[in-house]
């Protein structure tokens, strides 16, 4: 069995704004910083025998301080990219609304086989991270890695281990900084902690971007 510690990066200016940031290399805020030096402290009572991110900045960012800490070279993969959104990467919901409503209705089913105008399939997406996560697991059997990406990655790791399918909006919480920790064997994956935040306990409140209340309110009759 080979053990995962799973770290979502830490805060952007665009977090804070709810914009869809895909494939756009957009850095840590000041908050963002301190998460990723809070986590790196938090790592300090562990041991890793490599450290993977994604090639954004934003990830690598936050691997930096936890690279540092556990005294590993970064090794980047594109494979743990957020998944893209083409056309409307780096926009805000209501410009989606706006410019973009017939694919704004289409995200709302959350469907595995819709994507945004030049975008990422939900299918297409889940077979890419899969994919990632096989290839680094196997290249590392029986050891404990830390892997620093993205919200929608760290969700299609979360839907497997649980069996969820990849229809319908997001079940777990996904924070920013946020320790999650699994165990991928032959026979899948174990979720061993999820969504833990001691870390940043005193921090300000974090953005959230919830599928399930956005689901709920724009199919509301006072929505419309």
């Amino acid at each position: 069995m080979t053990e995962l510690i799973l770290l979502r990066h830490g805060e952007t200016d665009w977090n804070r704004e709810l914009r869809f940031q895909g494939h756009v290399d957009v850095g840590l805020n000041a908050i963002g910083l301190e998460q990723a030096r809070r986590l790196a402290d938090r790592l300090a009572r562990e041991q890793a025998h490599a450290l993977y991110a994604s090639d954004l900045l934003r990830a690598r960012q936050t691997a930096e301080p936890a690279a540092r800490q556990l005294g590993l070279g970064p090794l980047t993969d594109a494979a743990l990219r957020e998944q893209s959104f083409g056309l409307v990467d780096g926009m805000r919901v209501d410009d989606i609304k706006a410019q973009h409503p017939q694919a704004w209705e289409g995200w709302l089913r959350f469907k595995e086989d819709f994507c945004m105008p030049e975008g990422e399939t939900t299918r297409q997406f889940h077979a890419r991270v899969m994919d990632a996560v096989r290839r680094i697991v196997a290249a590392h059997a029986g050891q404990r890695l830390v892997v620093v990406t993205h919200g929608g990655v760290l969700d299609m790791i979360y839907r497997t281990a649980r069996s969820l399918g990849l229809n319908g909006p997001r079940q777990s919480d996904i924070p920013n900084a946020g320790f999650n920790r699994v165990r991928v064997h032959e026979g899948g994956i174990d979720i061993l902690a999820w969504a833990d935040v001691q870390h940043l306990a005193d921090l300000p409140p974090q953005p959230v971007y919830d599928q399930k209340k956005l689901l709920a309110t724009e199919s509301s009759p006072s929505a419309v």
